[in-house]
């Protein structure tokens, strides 16, 4: 069982550091990316950051995430963007292309712009997968990405 760093995170220093983050969810899939976005709303509140300092935008599938990510890094001044997304194969070769595209495309805003995008985008092979990863038995990659999003954020504003 892996151990959560959850001692690196000091409440204090996440007051203090004013923190603002972007969240963009993909609807497709909406009943896994929903919960998604649960985990990492929840998480940045439990966590200190305020309601006002978190806006949330919806996009029609994940491979929107990459046009919207890179829009909402160039127009606004967050401290990090976390992409919410969920990918589930099918029959055809698209699932493995999209997911190759969509993480690319995410790497690309991080190289590029001077903002953290967490990539909290699920590739599963099938909805059960999805459902356990999403806040199922295997827990909730969303309070995963939310903690991410926070370290990137303090690290982002420790090196300016």
């Amino acid at each position: 069982m892996k151990k959560d760093p959850d001692y690196l995170l000091d409440e204090k220093e996440i007051k203090n550091a004013d923190l603002k983050f972007a969240i963009i969810v993909s609807l497709w899939n909406g009943e896994i990316t929903n919960r998604l976005y649960n985990g990492v709303y929840k998480t940045l509140i439990q966590l200190g950051i305020l309601k006002e300092k978190i806006k949330t935008w919806k996009v029609p599938g994940s491979y929107e995430l990459i046009y919207s990510s890179k829009r909402i890094a160039h127009c606004y001044n967050f401290d990090s963007i976390i992409a919410i997304g969920s990918l589930i194969k099918g029959e055809t070769p698209h699932f493995k292309y999209l997911c190759q595209a969509i993480s690319n495309g995410i790497k690309d805003i991080n190289i590029i712009y001077d903002v953290p995008v967490i990539f909290c985008v699920l590739s599963d092979n099938n909805l059960q997968q999805s459902f356990d990863r999403s806040g199922g038995k295997n827990g909730n990659k969303g309070i995963e990405c939310a903690k991410t999003a926070i370290y990137m954020s303090l690290f982002r504003k420790s090196i300016k």
